[in-house]
């Protein structure tokens, strides 16, 4: 018997089948490209996907004839919406998180609704990037197909209806449209009155680990797929990501540190308040039943080591290329071996939370004619650590507190990279045993839908192990106390001269 993860990311999917002790049995990953049809415009094909899914789900099958896979479930990037026709073909593309085509949208609540009453129904706090935003726009000005839309389904329920199942999402992936409401646990008819958009073009919303239907067997013997395999809700990708990372208490949480850097917390209790909304920390439903999750991001984790990488890193490159090493090994092996006074503002591409910025900026302070390269790249190291203890700070005057922190991703590969992050952020950091939490998160949760898990709790315990741990060094944390506090006050003294700077381009 095998279980089946599949993760939906924005530029590539992962698809495996794990044994029932979360091990790997068959991997397949694919990418693709993300279209531009106008400047900030951000787009996937969805058939395409859909098409190399199959191709995948039948490797994979052939690949696992002995442990033929029983359950299904779906991790999937949130925000993205795909208008289908009755027969489930998409009639235009999937338009992804940061297209930034729906800024008039986000205008009509910022001018007509009230941002307070919007977050506390949806947990949301407001953006353009949510769905409810880009069901609006293509309303307005694609009204040919609107017309012809028979629903707008996000990846996890076009995925459910393309293997002929009804079109279901989880409540997790349901919030991040901003049309949820996240204590009723259902479409929110008022945010939908507010929008002009009837539920009846939006999918059955259900809890995460829920059966929805067995595939249909045409499209099943196609694919390899045994006649009896469930199709299982899964989540949010940094939902599914959190719990395959083995977060089912409160008090601890997962650090995606990836091209983003992502802190996925659970909480007993939705926190509504205005010091949530302040900040613009979302609260909503996690994929164990009757608990909630927040989020905080930086835009720009990995990112910002890619950039040094490609514009500073020739030497480093070569070196990598002749002795077949990572880079990025090489570029934290080569940086400066204690803290700088060297700081960086990881703005690039605007801020995340807490203040969800587009006007700001990156900001390199401190540089003087001794600083070469290898304190700029430690210092982008800890300057993304602090962002992120930035953010643990704000959350915990918010009533979370965080005790342990499991890493994934590129950046949890590096011990020293881990070492500077626990040293800065004052917590215990653990790496794990297995490194696809999303697709893992998703298969555990197909496998308690079908028995055989006895409970969300007993998927994890018996499969998510920590294989090493980094504990703060007290007289480190120390040294950095100073220095955060400076990287704090970068933004607060430069954030007008940065909105000037970006209204230049």
């Amino acid at each position: 018997m095998s279980l089946l993860g599949i993760d939906i990311g924005t530029t590539g999917c992962k698809v495996i089948a794990f044994n029932r002790y979360a091990e790997i049995l068959s991997y397949d990953y694919f990418e693709y490209p993300l279209i531009h049809p106008n400047e900030g415009w951000m787009e996937l094909d969805a058939e395409q996907i859909w098409k190399k899914i199959k191709e995948s789900v039948s490797k994979i099958n052939f690949k696992v004839k002995k442990d033929r896979i029983k359950a299904f479930s779906v991790s999937c990037q949130g925000e993205a919406v795909i208008p289908v026709n009755k027969g489930g073909s998409s009639l235009y593309n999937a338009i992804v998180t940061f297209d930034s085509r729906t800024y008039e949208q986000y205008k009509f609540w910022l001018n007509n609704h009230d941002r307070k009453e919007i977050f506390e129904i949806t947990g949301m706090p407001l953006h353009p990037m949510y769905s409810i935003n880009k069901i609006m726009w293509i309303k307005k000005n694609f009204k040919d197909i609107f017309r012809k839309t028979y629903k707008f389904l996000c990846f996890e329920d076009y995925i459910y209806m393309k293997f002929g199942l009804k079109p279901t999402i989880d409540y997790s992936l349901a919030a991040r449209t901003m049309a949820f409401d996240v204590i009723k646990k259902d479409w929110s008819e008022k945010m939908l009155n507010y929008a002009g958009i009837s539920r009846e073009y939006l999918s059955d919303a259900r809890p995460s680990g829920e059966i929805v239907g067995q595939i249909n067997p045409a499209i099943a013997r196609e694919i390899g797929f045994g006649t009896d395999v469930a199709g299982v809700t899964g989540g949010h990708d940094q939902a599914c990501g959190a719990y395959g990372s083995g977060i089912i208490k409160e008090g601890s949480a997962m650090h995606a540190a990836g091209t983003s850097d992502v802190i996925t917390t659970i909480i007993n209790k939705p926190k509504l308040s205005a010091n949530m909304l302040k900040n613009n920390y979302p609260c909503y439903p996690y994929v164990i039943r009757d608990k909630y999750m927040t989020i905080s991001v930086n835009l720009t984790g990995g990112l910002l080591l890619k950039w040094y990488r490609d514009n500073f890193c020739y030497e480093e490159k070569i070196m990598s290329e002749n002795n077949n090493r990572n880079i990025f090994d090489l570029i934290i092996e080569r940086m400066h071996p204690e803290p700088v006074n060297v700081f960086i503002l990881p703005h690039f591409v605007g801020s995340g939370t807490p203040y969800f910025d587009p006007y700001s900026r990156g900001v390199i302070a401190g540089i003087d004619l001794e600083t070469g390269k290898s304190k700029i790249s430690r210092a982008i190291i800890e300057s993304n650590a602090y962002d992120l203890k930035f953010n643990l700070d704000k959350l915990e005057r918010s009533g979370i507190k965080i005790e342990k922190i499991a890493a994934i991703g590129g950046g949890a590969r590096s011990p020293e990279w881990l070492r500077i992050k626990s040293d800065i952020l004052g917590k215990k950091i653990v790496t794990l045993n297995n490194k696809e939490a999303a697709s893992l998160g998703a298969a555990l949760l197909a496998g308690t839908a079908i028995g055989e898990y006895s409970s969300y709790e007993d998927a994890v315990t018996g499969t998510v192990r920590e294989i090493d741990s980094y504990t703060p060094d007290i007289n480190a944390h120390r040294q950095y106390k100073d220095r955060y506090s400076i990287y704090k006050d970068i933004y607060k003294n430069t954030c007008e001269l940065l909105h000037r700077i970006s209204k230049l381009d």
